[in-house]
């Protein structure tokens, strides 16, 4: 690997972070607070929050078994996706390269900041080849994004696979971990000590039930969590979301008791498309949806949604035509698109 300072943005690797009034204090725990301009009304809310979320990473820490210093909190997945870029990529030299198809945030981000993106397709298994997405990197590829389990494919990508990419690139993976929860494969968070250039990304949003509150965990090596915390916004986790994430942590048994149910009701649903005339196939998954291949993707899209039951179509997506990605909800939501799928007529 490349070391740090020749991966990170110049003018990153120079940076005098803004300092807040929350992160200068540090001693006795204090009564009186005069020093960041707040007004003395409304507690808790006229706080500002940890801008390091120490008490939030203790718990995350906890549960993923991963050291508070190895962790970056974010606003969702997103913030963490984009601070990558802003990092590391210097805009119209640098380039990433990433699976195709997969989460659409990758390339959005790199359009935003001005980096080329070279998508490579996966095989006809929905999986990853190592030597094709080697052979798209060169000096100027400062990150390599997989998805896995991937989004909109919904399967893990081969694990062995990833490692020797990692193995043999000499820049940044980011393994973007969503939907690991409802995998049985063992997270790659833990192998983050081993190779100082994976960055593991999570998030609160899936599992455990929490998208509302837009919550993202990033695992890497410390030094790489510390260049995140120099270019973040001072207080970039809000006082509620930092609270209400505690409170699920805090209640992770219901949690595993989704987790439980959502996989049960994923495998009957499978198990009724295939039944359906109008399904042609269902593709294995490792995540809470799956992705089904349709006769008339387009005609069971529009008439679902006429019926108010939202699915996403995929059908213009690389590798994904005539497919519809649908999640799987409550057992009663379920059942309402079942049966409408069963009464659908071409």
């Amino acid at each position: 690997m490349r070391n740090l300072q020749q991966l990170t943005r110049p003018n990153i690797w120079n940076l005098k972070p803004y300092s807040s009034a929350r992160d200068e204090y540090s001693g006795n725990e204090a009564t009186v607070f005069l020093d960041a301009n707040e007004n003395p009304y409304n507690s808790p809310l006229n706080r500002y929050p940890d801008p390091l979320q120490k008490e939030l990473k203790k718990k995350i820490s906890k549960i993923k078994g991963v050291p508070e210093e190895c962790i970056f909190l974010g606003n969702g997945s997103d913030e963490a996706i984009d601070m990558i870029y802003r990092c590391f990529t210097v805009p119209g030299v640098d380039n990433v390269v990433a699976i195709d198809p997969t989460y659409g945030m990758y390339r959005v981000c790199a359009d935003i900041n001005g980096v080329e993106y070279r998508p490579v397709r996966l095989n006809d298994d929905y999986d990853i080849d190592a030597d094709a997405i080697l052979a798209q990197c060169d000096n100027n590829t400062k990150a390599i994004w997989i998805c896995s389990p991937n989004n909109p494919t919904g399967n893990d990508l081969n694990h062995d696979v990833i490692r020797k990419i990692i193995e043999r690139f000499d820049a940044f993976v980011v393994v973007d971990e969503a939907y690991s929860d409802f995998s049985t494969r063992k997270s790659l968070r833990y192998e983050i000590t081993e190779y100082p250039n994976l960055i593991v990304l999570n998030t609160m949003s899936k599992a455990w039930g929490c998208a509302a509150i837009r919550l993202g965990m990033t695992y890497a090596q410390a030094d790489v969590i510390r260049i995140f915390n120099n270019v973040k916004y001072p207080y970039n986790i809000n006082l509620l979301t930092q609270n209400q994430a505690a409170n699920i942590l805090d209640n992770a048994i219901n949690v595993e008791g989704w987790v439980k149910t959502i996989l049960l009701e994923r495998s009957r649903m499978i198990e009724a498309m295939k039944m359906l005339p109008i399904c042609e196939k269902v593709y294995p998954t490792d995540a809470n949806f799956f992705l089904a291949k349709m006769n008339d993707a387009q005609g069971v899209y529009n008439y679902l949604t006429d019926k108010g039951i939202i699915v996403r179509n995929r059908t213009n997506v690389v590798m994904c035509d005539n497919c519809l990605r649908i999640t799987v909800g409550k057992k009663s939501e379920n059942n309402e698109l079942l049966g409408a799928l069963r009464t659908y007529n071409k």
